[in-house]
C-alpha cells in the first residue's frame, strides 16, 4: 500500500550523510528530523536563525517560543545556536547547506518546482524556498503523488507559480522514489504493494521505469 507521511520521511532520512548541514521545509520534510540514523551527525538549519534542531517535539516538550521558519514548534540539541535570519540566509546563499528537503504542490519532469502559492489563496509568504532552490545543488522533494482531488502532482509543466526552475534532483512520494534526469521522472524504487500501472496512471510527466526497479525499504 502507499506510504504515509512518516514512511516518506523515513525513506528520505536514508539520504542523509554524516556531517551534512540540512534544511528541512514545512510539512512532511520536518518529520525527517525524527528518523536520522543513530550515530549520524547531521546539523539541521532553519531560515529563521537556528542551527542544531532536534526531533519534532512531543507534547510534553513543546516550547511555544522555540519555532522553525514555518512557525512549528521544534526542539534543540546540545550546542545549538540561535541567530538572525540575515545570518541564516547568508549560510543558504553562500552554499553552505548540503541537502534541502522541500514539500511541493507540483514538480515538473525538467526539475521545476511550484511550492509557495496557489492563486486566489492567502499565503504567509514565500519563505526561504526560492533562496534554497537557487543556492543548493542537492534537493529532495517530499510529497504525496496526487492532490486532494486525485490529480497528479508530477507534471510535464507546472501550472502554479514557479518557485525555481530545473533545480529538483529527486522526489519521494507515497508511491515511489524518482530521480529527475534527461527530462523525465526516472522511477528507481516503488512503495510496497504499489504497482507500476498505478504509478503510470498518477504521473502526467514523462516517466521512465528503471530496469533495476526495486521495492522501497522503509
Amino acid at each position: 500500500m502507499p506510504l504515509d507521511k512518516f514512511g516518506i520521511a523515513k525513506r528520505i532520512a536514508r539520504e542523509l550523510r554524516d556531517g551534512f548541514y540540512v534544511n528541512l521545509g514545512i510539512g512532511i520534510p520536518t518529520l525527517v528530523a525524527n528518523y536520522i540514523p543513530a550515530g549520524m551527525d547531521v546539523i539541521l538549519q532553519s531560515e529563521n536563525g537556528l542551527l542544531g534542531m532536534g526531533p519534532f517535539p512531543k507534547e510534553s516538550e513543546v516550547d511555544p517560543d522555540l519555532i522553525n521558519a514555518g512557525k512549528q514548534t521544534v526542539t534543540t540539541l546540545k550546542g545549538s545556536s540561535l541567530f538572525s535570519s540575515a545570518e541564516s540566509f547568508a549560510m543558504i546563499r553562500g552554499g553552505h547547506v548540503d541537502l534541502t528537503v522541500l514539500g511541493a504542490m507540483e514538480v515538473a519532469d525538467n526539475g521545476d518546482i511550484a511550492n509557495w502559492k496557489i492563486p486566489g489563496k492567502m499565503v504567509k509568504g514565500m519563505g526561504g524556498a526560492m533562496d534554497l532552490v537557487a543556492a543548493c545543488d542537492n534537493i529532495i522533494v517530499a510529497m504525496m503523488q496526487t492532490n486532494p482531488k486525485g490529480e497528479s502532482k508530477l507534471l510535464s509543466a507546472c501550472t502554479l507559480p514557479i518557485t525555481g526552475k530545473a533545480c529538483i534532483q529527486r522526489v519521494v512520494t507515497d508511491l515511489g522514489y524518482y530521480e529527475i534526469k534527461d527530462g523525465a521522472f526516472n522511477l528507481l524504487e516503488i512503495a510496497p504493494g504499489v504497482t507500476v500501472d498505478e504509478i503510470k496512471a498518477k504521473t502526467l510527466g514523462k516517466l521512465v521505469v528503471s530496469e533495476k526497479l526495486k521495492t522501497m525499504e522503509v
